[in-house]
């Protein structure tokens, strides 16, 4: 069984997720070797917990991973890439795959006030330089879309490619009550608000089936080729209503954002994705072929609901994302990790890590997903005219 080294930067909520997982999986021996973060203490801390070394640096730490698995804030993704890409090292990025963070040292940026189009030339010029290291250097590139290994959408890409269905349309949404990140909600570290914080995952997951669509059917990816878009900052509207149940500190971010897709065989997508939702994280991707159609629920994911009249009896009981209440029913989801695809996707990425083979969400994903992203930012300055997504 061939062993795999895992360095893993950033000591948040992605990084404790994803040691969980890597130690579940199977038919892989894979040992994480190495934690960093920007914060002393966090990385000392994680360390500590889950019994792994602790770097000062990414730099520290290369000659002792095979993969590096980056899962810091989204304005230290390319830094973490390039250097794994110079070291000849397997690589891991969560989402999103990098963005638009500002000119550096500008504590004045406000990045929902300032132009877009520039915004997507400089993603666009980071990706394509991206892309040829990425493809010169040859190392496997994981894309962490949970969205992509969900169970549901696992099995809607049996079904179409195995019934050789034509998707006709989709629909998708990740929105709850608001991010805990304490950096989510600047630009200038999260590269935007909704639209690339959560948007980006039922975009993905709807990106991916249209490319397993046209690989099924044709052996090359259906890619998108237009978006349209609107943002709005809905809870700093003066008729917003506020009675703490949703988090309103933002800086300089949307809270709400839908995008249109249009793909080159015509055919349509749409996303949703929002911080003002009560109950939950509210996940799921519905899919309109010409042979099916298909409803796959992420989370709520169906499998368990709990009647607790007393909010502190489970206290210390996780029931589901994004829960602001756990007294009454509540749709609990029994093993997050699954349902939700953390664990598939871990899976997969060591898998191919080990193989040497090309893992489900990939490096083209990754580009194409942050591309359209940016796209949607500037056709809502555009007031919804519709943007060709950039080629690369």
């Amino acid at each position: 069984m061939k062993k795999i080294r895992v360095g893993i930067i950033g000591a948040g909520f992605a990084g404790q997720f994803h040691v969980a997982c890597l130690r579940r999986v199977y038919g892989v021996q894979v040992e994480i070797t190495a934690i960093t973060s920007l914060r002393a203490e966090s990385r000392e801390t994680f360390g500590r917990a889950h019994g792994i070394p602790v770097f000062r640096d990414v730099t520290a730490m290369l000659d002792h991973v095979d993969v590096l698995d980056i899962c810091s804030p989204p304005c230290a993704h390319e830094p973490g890439i390039r250097m794994a890409i110079e070291a000849g090292k397997g690589l891991i990025c969560e989402k999103p795959l990098t963005g638009y963070f500002g000119p550096p040292g500008d504590d004045a940026f406000r990045g929902n006030r300032a132009s877009k189009q520039p915004m997507l030339d400089a993603v666009t010029e980071q990706l394509v330089q991206l892309n040829e290291r990425v493809k010169k250097a040859g190392v496997c590139f994981g894309y962490a879309e949970n969205f992509v290994y969900a169970p549901g959408i696992q099995k809607e890409r049996e079904i179409i490619e195995k019934t050789g269905a034509q998707i006709l349309r989709m629909m998708g949404e990740e929105s709850h009550n608001g991010s805990a990140s304490p950096v989510y909600g600047i630009w200038k570290y999260a590269g935007g608000g909704s639209l690339i914080g959560k948007g980006v995952h039922p975009l993905g997951a709807l990106l991916y089936l249209k490319r397993v669509e046209g690989l099924a059917r044709d052996g090359r990816p259906i890619r998108p080729i237009a978006v349209s878009a609107r943002v709005h900052e809905l809870t700093r509207q003066p008729a917003y209503r506020d009675v703490k149940m949703i988090r309103t500190d933002y800086l300089d971010i949307e809270d709400y954002g839908m995008i249109h897709v249009v793909f080159e065989d015509g055919m349509v997508g749409d996303i949703v994705t929002s911080e003002v939702v009560l109950g939950g994280i509210y996940d799921y991707v519905e899919v309109f072929a010409n042979n099916h159609r298909s409803r796959c629920h992420l989370s709520p994911a169906g499998l368990m609901d709990t009647y607790n009249p007393r909010d502190d009896q489970y206290r210390d009981i996780y029931l589901i994302e994004k829960a602001s209440t756990k007294e009454g029913w509540t749709q609990a989801a029994p093993d997050e990790n699954f349902t939700i695809g953390y664990q598939a996707e871990l899976q997969d990425f060591m898998t191919c890590a080990a193989d040497g083979t090309a893992p489900q969400s990939g490096w083209e994903l990754a580009m194409d997903t942050t591309l359209a992203t940016y796209a949607a930012y500037v056709s809502s300055e555009r007031r919804g005219q519709e943007v060709d997504v950039p080629r690369i």
